[in-house]
């Protein structure tokens, strides 16, 4: 490259021999880059080389080789171990631009180099990088300031996609000088007295449109620099698209999912999904234990919290194996809920049989469902507007919201908090047990302690090793524990009896410490404390780290608060039913065609509440590559109710907060932004193992009931808080809600403000809150079944 440099000079501006001589070795010379090693490494060399007066260690040159030529390989092992090649994005290229003054010349040399093929120049660039480029400029002294003003534009030249074109098209020089020229003319110039930091500068109305340059993906895809909404793009609606044939859209869903079943295993070979899988276990476990509660309340322990998670195990695992979208999560939801309670009541108002009633509803939901995948019935998503989308994300968000902060208020009526403790009436407290005379004479345990003494609130001593076994005398009633009082039919007496320690104070600790540890931890990824790895770990980690403090917190204080229970037997939350539900024998004959009424209201509720969570999954802002399968979807959810019709699980269907919070731990960023800047979002890291380990893992939970039982509710229930948290924030609507609330000079540079004013979108924001509160009335009341019918 320096030999055609040199020699290609016109007969202007030829050089002399001598000349050349001295810029052929001013070329080759080695180049010295700036330190990037860890200061472990530079501590190291100290160590070796105490007394460096110089920037290397000398080393023979063997005669005739060039000592760039020499150096290149010693130094290619530099360059690999160059912390700065990790901020270099994927493709990219170096362009070398060298400038300075030197005492040989009269006059400036400058030469630019294009090449045939992006090659590397050995140690040329601090990182191996291939090179296409290379302009450089040596002039006399004294005008070093204008050579490196010159060098600065030129990079700005090669920094510009156009430029670049331009310049790879350019056979003279006269090419190049047109190009900079149209650069010059597209510029955008500002004065550094005349810039106003607070004013918009709105981007050219017409720019031309860059060459797409793609990068290989982790994963084997290629993803562009921007959004692109192309032909098999998930953005392009071609999912919701209708073939005119029957089962049209299901074949076509099965044939763009095929391709990619292979790498959706693959993909999650990564640390992330680790974290994701614990993460989202521990949700799905607590909104199990939530829902399989209720249900057994509504439904007279026919279905129970066994039930729940047995149901949440087979479906989640079959619908992560066969869906088109296995990053959705599948639970019960409030509406299923509401019907379930319906059902239950107007089966035993009728006297008719709760689970072969509720079989043969299921029967026609799945009947229904094959309809409507058959005629494509899912493409009518695609009229759902961000205003439907964002007031259900809204409405089950702030529902998460609501239900965690009930819970944890509920805890204050089993664990009262203690408000008139006096500590000067300490000596006034006591509470001792009044049994009955024939129970007085049984024995009792030997670490048995009164439970307040007499003497005060002190701590209680410690139980010592249990005695030897010998004829024990009548135990006094004021020697039997609270739990053996009140087995042997006595009662307590005393004004301690109801004290109960502060567990409701160190619960909303717990509740608090939780939610907000997992917001700090999700935002460390962005800090600037700790090494780029170590703050990604934390993040990807951030509600694990979360919960194992809590808990340790709550082992350490030692206060009974409430833990997780997990069923730990596997048979039927009721005794009298079992695991196959009969279609026949209990009901008449015309029930299983009286229950075509309810499976239709039932079909419109599941058709509404999955393809809302699909449609709000599958956005554009999400980046997926592998495309949606809504039709895929619903055919899974529709025979999963009728398996789960015949065994008396639950039915289930996606559910919107858990899903977003799967998602948004699978986010995947660069790692190539520069210092200060964010990392730019590339995508969600789309496979199926993660949920198929979380509903195994819950699944196996009924084993795992001796390590649950640690963790305490509301560490949960701060999870659930966070997850609501998160999923609201997710959406466009709190951003429109917090515009209500700032002045106009104040405002954040929002693009949708550049093209709609201000005015349109409040009414629009207001609309969507009436919307919202109108929604929630439905939901507190009987009308809750309906509300996605609502929305």
């Amino acid at each position: 490259v320096a030999d055609k440099m040199l020699s290609r000079q016109s007969e202007e501006t030829e050089l002399q021999p001598e000349l050349r001589e001295h810029l052929a070795s001013l070329l080759l010379l080695q180049p010295w880059h700036q330190l990037t090693k860890s200061p472990l490494q530079l501590l190291a060399e100290l160590s070796l080389y105490p007394c460096r007066g110089r920037h290397g260690i000398p080393w023979a040159v063997p005669p005739g080789i060039p000592p760039f030529i020499c150096s290149s390989a010693a130094s290619l092992s530099f360059q690999l171990r160059n912390r700065f090649q990790k901020k270099v994005p994927p493709g990219a290229e170096a362009a070398h631009i060298a400038v300075g003054e030197v005492k040989f010349l009269e006059k400036p040399f400058t030469a630019f180099i294009r090449l045939r093929r992006a090659v590397t120049l050995g140690s040329l660039a601090e990182v191996p990088l291939p090179s296409r480029f290379l302009f450089v400029l040596l002039g006399p002294r004294g005008k070093a300031r204008t050579y490196r003003e010159v060098g600065r534009a030129m990079a700005t030249l090669l920094a510009d996609e156009l430029f670049q074109r331009a310049a790879r098209q350019a056979e003279h020089g006269e090419d190049l000088i047109a190009a900079m020229e149209a650069f010059l003319d597209e510029l955008t110039v500002l004065p550094p007295g005349k810039w106003d930091p607070s004013a918009r500068i709105p981007p050219p109305s017409c720019l031309p449109a860059p060459r797409a340059t793609g990068h290989p993906h982790s994963n084997g895809d290629v993803v562009a620099a921007g959004d692109r909404a192309g032909p098999g793009h998930p953005c392009s609606g071609e999912e919701l698209e209708r073939t005119g044939r029957l089962f049209g859209g299901l074949l076509r869903d099965i044939r763009r999912k095929a391709r990619w079943y292979r790498s959706d295993f693959s993909d999650a070979l990564h640390p992330q999904c680790l974290s994701a899988v614990l993460y989202i276990y521990l949700a799905t476990a607590t909104n199990a234990i939530t829902f399989g509660g209720m249900l057994g309340d509504a439904t007279g322990s026919m279905q129970g919290v066994l039930e729940s998670f047995l149901g949440t195990a087979f479906a989640g695992s079959i619908f992560c194996l066969f869906s088109g979208q296995p990053l959705t999560i599948l639970s019960s939801t409030g509406p299923v809920l509401v019907f379930e309670r319906l059902l239950f009541s107007f089966s035993q108002d009728h006297s008719l049989d709760y689970l072969e009633f509720r079989l043969w509803i299921g029967l026609w939901v799945a009947f229904f469902g094959v309809v409507l995948v058959a005629t494509e019935a899912s493409h009518l998503v695609r009229y759902f507007t961000r205003f439907t989308e964002e007031g259900f994300c809204a409405l089950i968000s702030l529902i998460f919201i609501h239900d965690s902060l009930k819970k944890m208020l509920s805890l204050a009526d089993t664990f009262p908090i203690n408000r008139r403790y006096r500590l000067d009436h300490v000596t006034s407290y006591s509470c001792v047990c009044n049994a009955s005379a024939g129970n007085t004479s049984l024995p009792a345990p030997g670490q048995a302690q009164p439970l307040l003494p007499a003497g005060g609130w002190g701590r209680a001593a410690r139980a010592g090793p249990p005695p030897p076994p010998a004829p024990q005398p009548p135990a006094p009633p004021a020697a039997l524990s609270r739990s053996r009082c009140l087995a042997q039919g006595g009662h307590l007496a005393g004004s301690g009896c109801q004290f109960v320690p502060d567990v409701t104070l160190l619960s909303v600790l717990l509740f608090g410490g939780t939610f907000l540890s997992c917001t700090a931890l999700r935002r460390f990824r962005s800090s600037r404390y700790f090494p780029t790895g170590v703050r990604k770990v934390v993040s990807d980690f951030a509600v694990i780290l979360a919960i194992l403090a809590s808990c340790a917190i709550d082992a350490t204080l030692g206060l009974e608060t409430p833990k997780l229970l997990v069923p730990s037997e596997l048979k039927p939350t009721n005794p009298a039913r079992g695991w196959i539900i009969s279609p026949f024998g209990a009901n008449p004959w015309w029930v299983c065609l009286v229950s075509v009424v309810p499976a239709i209201l039932v079909t419109i509720l599941i058709f509404m509440d999955q393809q809302i969570t699909a449609v709000i999954l599958n956005r554009r802002e999400y980046k997926l590559q592998k495309g949606a399968g809504f039709h895929l979807d619903f055919l899974c959810v529709s025979l999963l109710v009728a398996v789960t019709s015949v065994t008396g699980l639950p039915w289930y269907v996606s559910t919107t907060v858990i899903s977003l919070a799967h998602m948004e731990s699978l986010r995947k960023e660069s790692a190539t932004s520069a210092p200060g800047e964010p990392p730019e979002f590339l995508g969600i890291r789309e496979q199926r193992l993660t949920g198929l380990a979380v509903f195994i893992l819950t699944g196996v939970s009924v084993f795992m009931a001796p390590v649950l039982k640690h963790i305490p509710m509301p560490v949960l229930y701060g999870v659930f808080l966070h997850m609501g948290v998160a999923a609201l924030n997710s959406i466009q609507l709190t951003d429109r809600v917090r515009l209500l609330l700032i002045p106009a000079k104040h405002q954040p540079d929002l693009p949708y403000l550049r093209h709609v004013p201000l005015r349109r979108v409040n009414l629009f924001t207001t609309l969507q809150l009436l919307c919202l509160v109108l929604l929630w009335v439905i939901k507190s009341t009987a009308a809750a079944v309906m509300f996605p019918v609502m929305v």
